[in-house]
């Protein structure tokens, strides 16, 4: 009897779940050509092409950061071919393998799982969490731990009218147009989105500071829920915050902000420095993320309250009119 024909190479599909400190990063988007900057996916590429596959390997990631922004989850998924009557990898020997190849420190692969062959990582996103640090008491730069540098936006403020700044959050909940928020460049078509959540919280007292220093230093989150976000929405709605918690706005004054539309008006043209984002999570319907709970999406309102002394906004970037290619963050 003959033989059947010959079994051909299968492809796979994985999600992969990994973190980066984006500090010296072109941002996650790989930098094509002969070009001196990097992105996170250049390296990821690199390692996966130690697994051999028989088409080249390429990550297509979830949300698009910008240089100097970090990532405690980001996701993309990929495929891997291997050679006829090979199985694919399992979702552990895949996670093992590329952190094994991995070239730069400031990188790791967290898990992957094996999907459908038509899943996409960016369009079958439910829900982003993005976080923003912020550090208070630090009239310089020099007096910020050296291992909180480029982690956090350094004010020199005392403290934030945080009372203030969530009620100025509660105007951007729910479902609006965020023109006034979105970045020149962004290649979405509408700028219709949903924030289900936005809250301001503090933070417990950071490992990396003195205790003579934690006394003087403290820190804050800003965190927001969306299933997608407009470029550098977040940075622009935290400088907005943060001129509410400094008493340079007042919350009403935000929602005139959001209500105008226009993304060139004097306030709105600030945009909080990258290094203090942090894209905390990716979910999927279906799938469970990284601590083991279902992928859901849940909208919470959280209210802390915080007094500040009036200031004026410090180290906030002006908008320039040339982001870089690609990036939503």
């Amino acid at each position: 009897m003959g033989s059947g024909p010959a079994a051909g190479p299968v492809r796979a599909r994985y999600l992969v779940y990994f973190q980066y400190l984006g500090t010296g990063f072109n941002g996650v988007a790989a930098v094509r050509g002969a070009q001196r900057a990097v992105g996170v996916q250049n390296y990821l590429e690199e390692a996966a092409e130690r697994l051999k596959s028989v088409v080249p390997v390429k990550f297509v990631i979830s949300s698009r950061t910008d240089a100097g922004v970090h990532a405690l989850s980001n996701a993309a998924h990929l495929d891997v071919q291997r050679r006829s009557g090979q199985p694919p990898f399992s979702p552990e020997v895949l996670t093992q393998a590329l952190n094994t190849h991995l070239k730069h420190p400031a990188i790791r692969v967290l898990q992957a799982f094996r999907v459908h062959s038509d899943f996409h990582a960016r369009y079958a996103a439910t829900s982003r969490t993005y976080l923003y640090r912020l550090a208070t008491g630090c009239p310089r730069p020099d007096q910020l731990s050296v291992f909180e540098r480029n982690r956090c936006w350094a004010l020199r403020a005392d403290y934030l009218d945080v009372a203030a700044m969530q009620e100025a959050a509660q105007h951007l909940l729910g479902t609006h147009d965020f023109s006034a928020f979105q970045s020149a460049g962004s290649p979405s078509t509408s700028s219709v989105r949903t924030l289900r959540r936005a809250s301001v919280s503090p933070d417990p007292a950071s490992p990396f500071v003195l205790p003579q220093e934690s006394r003087r230093l403290r820190f804050w989150t800003l965190e927001f829920e969306s299933q997608s976000f407009l470029y550098r929405q977040v940075r622009r709605m935290t400088a907005i915050l943060v001129a509410v918690g400094l008493g340079t706005l007042t919350p009403t004054e935000v929602k005139v902000i959001l209500e105008s539309r226009d993304p060139l008006g004097r306030h709105q043209t600030r945009v909080a420095p990258a290094h203090g984002l942090f894209l905390k999570s990716v979910l999927y319907e279906g799938l469970k993320d990284l601590a083991g709970n279902p992928s859901c999406a849940q909208q919470e309102n959280q209210g802390p309250e915080g007094r500040e002394t009036p200031g004026q906004p410090e180290d906030l970037r002006r908008e320039t009119s040339d982001p870089k290619a690609g990036g939503l963050e």
